[in-house]
């Protein structure tokens, strides 16, 4: 299996950890929530053995990366600055981005922002989505104003961070499990009763599904541990602000070939089927759309060979 190095390197005033692999065209991977460089290790070595140079940093706030205080340091314009930056230390002109989570948004609106510097782009979970009529936050304050939805919860500074900090480990397992395909239907990210926290009524599972072994988990909650979930976290509370300070997003369409991975299972696309017409509406060269049978929300850690064999033959026919 190729090796998997690791580095800091210099990007838009701040330093990222990068975890990378092989040598050819650049293919750059972008976590989500909660997660690190290590949502990729499966990825890193197949894309590596196909041809490409893979990177996977940790996003800033999370693992060993920096992780600036301010809650505006979180904002879509500078994640995507330095991803950009990434790039320019890495000396690269182009390469390929793939995001998964809160890493597909940041992929699609690195692809609107810098087509020069994207040739092509992969979302996993996430479908691109035009920008929204009002402040997405504000909206969603709204339409859960009754009930408990995860988003709207991480609004408020320091109280997910209390109850996901007092054990990381116990976070991860259950936040892990309970958005994967093999969980049972259980209240967890939306729906419950307001007043909950965002563990209450998720499953802790007696045995791990194949795909999630004790010492991944014991990975991210060591992570977790040292990092605490606030740089993460804060991405959320950016949401209203990227509205306000991105508004060329209005109408923006991906003009690049693009390719869409998701979980038959996974939450995400199942609140809202219609994102996947949307997004094809919104794409120019959207070249396939890749559903995994019984997967979840953890797309690449789910179904490691079968999300591998769509992006090495999404990236060959590039």
């Amino acid at each position: 299996m190729t090796d998997i190095t690791h580095r800091k390197i210099a990007t838009n005033g701040i330093n990222l950890h990068i975890a990378e692999a092989g040598e050819g065209p650049l293919v750059l991977m972008v976590h989500g929530f909660p997660e690190s460089w290590y949502s990729w290790r499966h990825q890193l070595p197949a894309l590596a053995a196909a041809g490409y140079h893979a990177v996977a940093p940790d996003v800033r706030g999370y693992g060993e990366s920096d992780k600036p205080d301010a809650i505006e340091a979180y904002s879509m314009t500078e994640m995507v600055a330095d991803y950009v930056g990434i790039l320019d230390a890495l000396g690269e002109e182009k390469a390929v981005i793939v995001g998964h989570d809160w890493g597909a948004p940041m992929a699609w609106t690195s692809a609107v922002l810098h087509p020069e510097r994207y040739r092509a782009v992969v979302g996993m979970s996430v479908p691109f989505s035009p920008r929204s009529a009002a402040p997405p936050v504000q909206m969603m304050r709204q339409m859960f104003a009754e009930t408990f939805f995860y988003i709207v919860y991480f609004q408020d500074p320091g109280v997910a961070e209390k109850e996901l900090e007092a054990d990381p480990r116990r976070s991860l397992r259950l936040i892990l499990y309970s958005a994967s395909g093999d969980a049972p239907l259980a209240p967890g990210f939306a729906g419950k009763a307001k007043g909950l926290g965002l563990l209450d009524g998720m499953n802790d599972p007696a045995v791990l599904p194949s795909w999630l072994t004790e010492a991944d988990i014991d990975y991210y909650g060591g992570e977790f541990a040292g990092s605490g979930f606030r740089g993460g976290i804060n991405r959320y509370r950016n949401m209203d602000r990227d509205w306000h300070e991105l508004p060329q997003l209005a109408g923006a369409r991906i003009t690049q070939p693009a390719l869409f991975v998701y979980g038959s299972k996974d939450g995400v696309v199942a609140m809202n089927p219609a994102s996947i017409d949307t997004m094809r509406q919104q794409c120019d060269d959207l070249r396939n759309v890749v559903v995994l049978p019984d997967a979840g929300h953890w797309t690449q850690q789910e179904r490691p060979a079968e999300t591998n064999a769509a992006l090495i033959e999404f990236l060959k026919g590039l």
